[in-house]
């Protein structure tokens, strides 16, 4: 336990070390009952089993990432170990260990409590007087439903496994370089990509349990859009920055952040897809685009955007725009469907658009040609939508032919967010048009018989956005 350069205490008496190993209360925790994600978790592990039967399977949870000296950025569990555990510790690892009868023994190694015996608990920066009380190994393991190991020790006891009972081990690669050092000589990055890959395409259906934490989050959204709206004249008083801080407070008090960096974009930042700085000022008159999503505590995402006007009322030109991404993503949300192709959403909506966009003489058409070519990805730029779950982006990692060429089937959550961008130095369009930017999201659940729509709870016609903020603001 190495002391901080600068601290005021260089020495530690022997009276001062002995006092401190005594005199705690026993806080362990028990008759603890198995967490609800549990039972989903073993049932996703027994799916990877099969898979790679023979196989050592290991998938970390990744560690503590420096933001500046001696401080970190706040710790996210890896998608792949959440899935698989539930568990959100950091340094934590899955092993899946072989057996000769068949399946897979799985244990979870994980970071035991702080050892009061040798001062750790309250000498080391990472001990418990410092960052909080973690879960005993055995507490984890009744929560988990999972044996539990002693963390420090996987890279030994992985290392010497792995040359006394040759088998190909396969790892998740990027987020524990000293496992994957440890384990170098007897992992492939081809056996470990094809690992990678499984696991994004064991998400791309969710289970029950899954689509409730994806519900609550779109839930929370909801009220974090409509805080938003009912502090925008604090917002115009001071910048983006306070919309920003305005959804951010709903989602630590609601859930467990943010799913992915807020965009709050007022008047021409709304054509930057992905404008974080959230530094600009918030004008009456124009738009803001909010595109925003909280993160439950179990780290399902929402996602979702709405375009407002910032005083109120869309003007002419705006509501013209609005309205023809609106009437785009009810032609998306209207293809999402079992037995339809993921890419049929994508291609209703690019038409409704593409046909505005002919109409308004900005492009040549027939929509057709236009649709052809891909003309309107000048003003349209983005695809319609992905997958989505623990990741804002979930199953990036998944085959082609498994996301973007497959058959929706129930169970399957996507966005659908068509949007236009009107940058402020497009010289092909007319001067009023540069400087708007509309995009407007949802988060689609596909059922056994059609969809729904998760974020219904925000209204998203321009007449029921308007007569929404004229209600928070009155």
């Amino acid at each position: 336990m190495k002391a901080r350069k600068n601290g005021l205490y260089p020495a530690l008496s022997d009276e001062l070390a002995e006092v401190m190993k005594s005199g705690w209360a026993d806080t362990e925790l028990r008759d603890l009952a198995p967490a609800e994600q549990s039972a989903y978790a073993a049932k996703r592990r027994a799916a990877l089993s099969a898979r790679f039967p023979g196989d050592r399977l290991v998938i970390p949870a990744g560690g503590l990432k420096t933001r500046a000296n001696d401080t970190e950025y706040a710790f996210r569990a890896s998608s792949e170990y959440v899935h698989l555990t539930g568990d959100q510790t950091e340094d934590a690892v899955l092993v899946l260990e072989p057996r000769e009868e068949g399946g897979h023994d799985a244990a979870v190694y994980l970071l035991p409590r702080s050892d009061r015996e040798n001062g750790e608990f309250w000498l080391d920066g990472h001990g418990e007087l410092w960052v909080g009380r973690r879960h005993s190994l055995a507490e984890a393991e009744a929560l988990l439903g999972l044996p539990t190991r002693d963390v420090r020790k996987v890279v030994a006891e992985l290392a010497v496994t792995a040359d006394e009972k040759p088998a190909t081990t396969r790892v998740v690669r990027s987020y524990d370089a000293a496992l994957e050092s440890a384990l170098a000589e007897h992992t492939t990055r081809h056996g470990d990509e094809e690992l990678r890959i499984f696991l994004s395409e064991l998400r791309l259906v969710k289970d029950d349990w899954e689509v409730a934490q994806l519900q609550a989050a779109c839930d929370a959204t909801a009220k974090g859009f409509t805080d938003v709206v009912r502090e925008l004249a604090q917002a115009v008083a001071t910048s983006e920055r306070w919309i920003e801080g305005t959804f951010y407070r709903r989602a630590r008090v609601e859930g467990n952040d943010i799913g992915y960096g807020s965009i709050c974009a007022a008047g021409p930042h709304a054509t930057t897809l992905h404008w974080v700085r959230n530094d600009g000022a918030v004008r009456p008159g124009e738009l803001l685009l909010l595109d925003a999503g909280v993160e439950t505590h179990t780290l399902y995402t929402a996602d979702v955007t709405r375009t407002l006007p910032i005083d109120g009322r869309f003007n002419d030109l705006q509501r013209k725009i609005y309205d023809a991404v609106y009437d785009s993503q009810q032609a998306g949300i209207a293809a999402v469907k079992p037995g339809a192709r993921y890419r049929d959403f994508h291609e209703a909506s690019q038409r409704v658009l593409a046909e505005r966009l002919v109409e308004w003489g900005l492009v040549e058409g027939p929509a057709e040609r236009v649709l052809e070519l891909a003309l309107q990805r000048r003003w349209t730029l983005h695809g319609t939508g992905h997958m989505l779950g623990l990741d804002v982006h979930d199953c990036a990692h998944a085959r082609t032919e498994a996301y973007v060429d497959c058959v929706l089937e129930p169970g399957m959550v996507l966005t659908v967010e068509p949007g236009l961008y009107f940058q402020a130095d497009d010289l092909t369009v007319p001067e009023e048009y540069r400087g708007i930017g509309v995009r407007i999201e949802d988060d689609i659940l596909v059922t056994a018989d059609g969809n729904l729509n998760l974020s219904a709870a925000l209204p998203r016609s321009s007449t029921e956005v308007e007569a929404w903020m004229a209600g928070l603001s009155g």
